[in-house]
């Protein structure tokens, strides 16, 4: 498994903690760009756990996660003569979602739930079982699937939409700040061991100046730093000129490029 080069604040490995005691899903919210999907990634590189992935859309729906029946192709099987013991049976068709595998695994694994706020505002509510009791049921079979190992359950939100407060009760809360000065150069020095402490403290400077003009729509993320850097170390730039090279990885949109031409 690959090594993730991740920082976990102190704050954030106690709620860490908290989830694994009290085996409570674990609902992480904060700016995007924060770390909040690339913490689960983290664990389970470090605990050498696997990891299942459950992207929300919105047009997702709780059952997405748990099992899909492939009636499609079960109908298409029943033309054939030689695949009709195969037909017969509907577990065939029936193929376990991140969720379902994360409750079949026989190891300790965990479970991404990532930008649970896309979906529909009933979505959370429609996984308060499952969550709670680690099992579920496939209504085409009648078979019970019960977790074999409770699975640690690590759910992101941007804030896009409330959650319901019967959701937010079983889970453990936490909101990841954005880094301060002294954390963040912590997190540039994990990613760049030898990055010039010059360039690290001139661009940090850049970038927390352009985060604090108020105006902007979108502020640059931690992960736009990190980009923004990489491509600074490539190109061997320099911010003496107070200009600011490859603008377009850490400014997202035309009226924030138009404020800090004018502004910077």
């Amino acid at each position: 498994m690959k090594q993730i080069q991740y920082v976990v604040p102190p704050a954030l490995e106690e709620a860490v903690r908290v989830a694994e005691i009290t085996e409570r899903p674990l609902l992480l919210k904060g700016e995007p760009g924060t770390g909040k999907t690339l913490l689960a990634e983290a664990m389970a590189a470090s605990r050498n756990r696997e990891l299942f992935r459950w992207h929300i859309k919105s047009i997702s729906q709780a059952r997405d996660g748990l099992y899909f029946y492939d009636a499609l192709t079960r109908l298409n099987d029943s033309r054939f003569a030689e695949a009709s013991e195969k037909v017969k049976d509907i577990e065939n068709y029936i193929q376990p979602g991140p969720l379902g595998q994360a409750f079949e695994s026989s190891a300790p694994c965990i479970v991404l739930i990532d930008e649970i706020d896309k979906a529909d505002s009933e979505f959370p509510n429609d996984l308060l079982l499952e969550l709670d009791q680690m099992e579920f049921v496939i209504t085409e079979t009648g078979r019970r699937v019960k977790a074999k190992q409770r699975p640690l359950a690590i759910i992101t939100s941007n804030n896009e939409k409330e959650l319901p407060d019967a959701f937010l009760r079983r889970c453990i809360f936490h909101y990841i700040d954005f880094p301060d000065l002294d954390f963040m150069q912590i997190i540039v020095k994990k990613h760049f061991p030898d990055l010039n402490n010059k360039l690290m403290e001139d661009a940090l400077a850049m970038f927390y100046k352009l985060r604090g003009l108020n105006e902007l729509r979108k502020k640059p993320s931690t992960s736009e730093l990190i980009d923004w850097l990489r491509i600074l170390v490539h190109q061997g730039a320099t911010l003496e000129d107070g200009r600011i090279p490859a603008p377009g990885s850490l400014i997202k949109n035309e009226e924030d490029m138009r404020l800090i031409k004018a502004r910077l």
